[in-house]
Order: structure tokens, then sequence, then C-alpha cells
């Protein structure tokens, strides 16, 4: 994978005394360790046509050019013909829409059955190399919509990104009964005592948590809901409507009802943001599967 940027130093960027390669790089979002990455690169940074080094100053009307080159792939990652539908892509992201009992990581027991098994074969099959980074996570059964990122540059800013809560993330949940037309869910989250992997709403030790919901609509004993989560906690959507007395039917964990399907009834449905290297607006959407779709019947869900 090769990608290259092209920066023409602006007035506005600095005073000629203070920028520097490496402090236009950090203003640009460049991680330390992408930048030591670049280092290393032949040519990989250019000032002028000329392989420049990190200290050295710029000034306005200088051309900067930064070439990214990873011709390694993960090689802990078994590639595997996997389901892998692809949203869209171009040469700094993925979006997918992960199928259910599909893991994000290899892990004991989960080695070949994976997303980033799913990954690795599809740039296998382009003849291209590929570090697996993903950057939003999902539980192994609750489908929809997830960012990869191509190179290192771009997961710095995708993770960045994440942690300021600039990545808007709207799902759509089967629940039981039906919940208020509305409301927020504003309880804290913690590890359930003797479970490794449970959460529960804990007032006393729990990390704050906050999901807002809306009531789209209700067919014999289930709704339809979309969410919307100011935190990310473990399993918070799945703790907070079982809280409320509404819980994801399917849920091995908060709710075991396998009567009408075999997995929690959750679903990654949207995501918008910036794109992380050119700043224009992003909006992906991913259509409610058919199994939660099977819920309701009477009505016709392909808006939602």
């Amino acid at each position: 994978m090769k990608r290259e940027l092209t920066y023409i130093i602006q007035e506005t960027d600095g005073t000629a005394a203070l920028l520097t390669v490496q402090s236009f790089l950090k203003s640009r979002g460049y991680s330390h360790a992408v930048i030591v990455s670049l280092k290393k690169t032949p040519e990989g940074i250019l000032k002028n046509g000329v392989w420049a080094r990190a200290h050295d100053p710029l000034l306005p009307g200088d051309c900067l050019q930064v070439r990214i080159v990873e011709d390694s792939s993960s090689d802990h990652i078994v590639p595997r013909p996997l389901p892998f539908p692809v949203v869209y892509e171009d040469e700094d992201l993925l979006v997918v829409n992960k199928p259910a009992d599909m893991p994000i990581h290899p892990s004991q027991g989960n080695y070949e059955n994976t997303l980033a098994n799913a990954a690795a074969w599809y740039f296998k099959e382009k003849g291209e190399s590929f570090v697996y980074r993903c950057i939003n996570r999902l539980d192994r059964d609750t489908t929809g919509l997830l960012i990869l990122a191509r190179h290192a540059y771009s997961a710095a800013l995708l993770s960045r990104m994440v942690s300021a809560r600039q990545i808007k993330r709207e799902y759509l949940a089967v629940v039981r009964g039906t919940p208020d037309v509305s409301g927020i869910i504003d309880a804290p989250i913690g590890r359930k005592e003797g479970s490794t992997i449970e959460r529960r709403v804990d007032f006393e030790h729990g990390e704050p948590a906050r999901t807002h919901y809306e009531l789209l609509y209700s067919e014999g004993g289930y709704s339809l809901v979309r969410l919307r989560l100011d935190t990310g906690r473990t399993h918070q959507i799945r703790v907070h409507m079982k809280y409320l007395g509404h819980p994801l039917p399917g849920d091995f964990l908060y709710c075991p009802d396998y009567t009408k399907i075999k997995r929690q009834a959750l679903h990654s449905c949207r995501l918008s943001f910036l794109h992380p290297v050119t700043g224009h607006p992003l909006s992906f959407t991913a259509p409610l599967p058919d199994d939660m779709r099977s819920f309701f019947p009477s009505v016709s869900l392909n808006t939602l």
C-alpha cells in the first residue's frame, strides 16, 4: 500500500522561526510513530522535491510531499473467503457492513472466522498488502457498519476522532414490549460481579453511560427503536434497554429468548463523519437485516 499526500505551506501554517517539517506534520495529526516511519522510508518526506529531514524549516510556498509505504500485511491473520460487504472504499479507509456471527478480531477459538480474516482475503485477492486496523467495535452478533483504516496515518486520525466523539453512530434494535416514544437512559455501567463478560447498571462503581432512544414502530409485542450513544461502554445498548425493561430478544446474556431470532437484535445502521484526510462529510447507511425485519411483517421498513 502506498499513499502520497502533498501540502503547499501557507502563511497561516506558522512563522518561519517555528515551523518545521515535524511540527507541520504534527499539526496535521501525524502521530510520532507515523513520523518515525516516514523518516525511515526512502524519500518518505520531500521538500520541494528533495528528501527532507524532520527538523528542516518550512516557508510559505514550500511544497511538502509525504509518501506512506506499507509493504507487509498482518502476518498473524489467516486470509479466509468470508463475507466482506464493502459499502465504501478509498485510499484511506473502508466502511464494511459486518454480518452476524462474525467477531471483529481473532481470539482463542476464533482464529479463522473473523472480520480480520475476511479483510485479509479481500486484499490478498486484490494483490495488495493490508494491515488490519478496525476503528470502531461491534459485538460478534451485532450487524452493521464498521470503519477500517487503510494505513497508519488514517488510523491515527480516525482513532482520535473516535476519542473526541466526532464519528456519529446510530443503531436499530428490536426490543420486547413498547417503550416510551423517546427518552434518555443515563445510568452507569460496570462489570457484573463474578462474570468476565456480563455488564450491569451499577450506580456505585459503574462508568458513566448515556443512551438516547426513539420508538419507530411496534407490532406483536415487539418494538423497533433507533438509538444514539453519548458514550461507548461495553454492551451499552443491551444493558440499558434491559434496565429500561425492554431487552433485546436473542441476547444470550441479557434476554436468551431465541423463538424469533438467534442473536441479539441489534444493527449499526448509520455512520456519519468527516473524512479524516480530505475533511469531506461522509454518511453511510446499512439496511435492516432480514432477521430483524421479520419481527414486523405488516410494514415496509426500507426507509429506516
